[in-house]
């Protein structure tokens, strides 16, 4: 059963328990979704967990929208240019509490390009597995402007709009080990 309590200390990201998704609009009329395969992230939570922080890196080669010919140009200098920018990095500055929920602030760098951001976060609670780590899960979320982090590509459609949106979606669910 999950206790509704978040121990002090360092807590690393499971990888293979947790997905960092987002969805675009595309041809203005519907979204493509996708993930990213590589990522870390070290949560640091002191007594108070208010005070906690989260820094985390993203692969931006590791994109994976399940089309290889879209993924690759992705990573192209139309896109992200993995090439020069390899990582994406976040650094959180500050918590607050918000009802049951919260809202972590921090810093998002994309493709050189540091903006601030603001993610709504759930507390899904904390449990000891089977093999006695005890581990915890959280539930995130935001919305950024893809061309206030350098990914400006203009892609207009003959009949009006845009083939890619500028509104980013990013949907997190990260569970994360307790390091003793």
């Amino acid at each position: 059963m999950a206790e509704q309590e978040l121990k002090a200390g360092t807590w690393k990201i499971d990888a293979a328990h947790s997905v960092v998704g987002f969805s675009v609009r595309h041809m203005m009329v519907s979204k493509v979704r996708g993930r990213f395969e590589t990522f870390d992230a070290t949560l640091t939570v002191p007594e108070d967990p208010t005070q906690a922080s989260v820094e985390a890196t993203i692969d931006a080669g590791s994109i994976n929208t399940d089309n290889g010919d879209r993924d690759n140009h992705i990573r192209s200098a139309d896109f992200f240019h993995v090439e020069q920018h390899p990582q994406f990095t976040f650094r959180s500055t500050g918590i607050q509490a918000k009802g049951e929920d919260f809202v972590v602030t921090g810093d998002l760098t994309i493709k050189g390009n540091t903006r601030p951001v603001e993610l709504t976060l759930e507390f899904n609670g904390s449990t000891i597995d089977p093999f006695g780590l005890t581990r915890a899960g959280f539930t995130a979320s935001t919305q950024i402007s893809r061309k206030e982090f350098g990914v400006d590509i203009e892609m207009p459609m003959d009949g009006g709009g845009v083939v890619v949106g500028d509104r980013i979606t990013i949907d997190i669910d990260a569970e994360f080990t307790r390091q003793d």
